[in-house]
């Protein structure tokens, strides 16, 4: 799944329009594991004035680039999320360090934010690297 970047943008919207952040919030921070069209603008009608046909076309975007899985019910759509939230914005983080930096930068760069990390960073850090070594092993 790849994205093109937009500059100037953060979170989401680094690599999804406005409209397609704003859908993925709904739907991750309803944790639906299925919905329609009716489902996502119920929610989008409160916070903007926004058509049906407006919500089907952002969700058909996103299934095209892979953010959403969707089967047919009788004549509608049911969607369900490809990625968590913390999936997508790894996703974009690794992408981004892929291709601003090299790996030996991209290692500098790991190791100043260890140097500022919390215990309960370090915490998850560690864990990673042990599951890391653990897969390595063979093990």
């Amino acid at each position: 799944m790849s994205f093109r970047l937009r500059p100037g943008k953060r979170g989401l919207e680094l690599r999804l329009h406005e409209l397609e952040a704003a859908t993925m919030e709904v739907v991750w921070s309803r944790r639906w594991a299925a919905f329609t069209v009716g489902d996502v603008l119920a929610v989008l009608e409160r916070q903007r004035d926004i058509a049906y046909t407006t919500v089907m076309t952002t969700l058909g975007r996103l299934f095209e680039k892979g953010l959403l899985e969707r089967r047919r019910e009788g004549r509608r759509y049911l969607y369900s999320p490809k990625l968590t939230r913390e999936q997508f914005l790894e996703g974009t983080a690794r992408e981004v360090l892929e291709g601003a930096v090299g790996g030996s930068q991209a290692m500098a760069l790991l190791a100043e934010k260890v140097s500022l990390a919390s215990a309960g960073e370090l915490d998850d850090l560690e864990a990673l690297i042990h599951r890391r070594r653990e897969e390595l092993e063979g093990g």
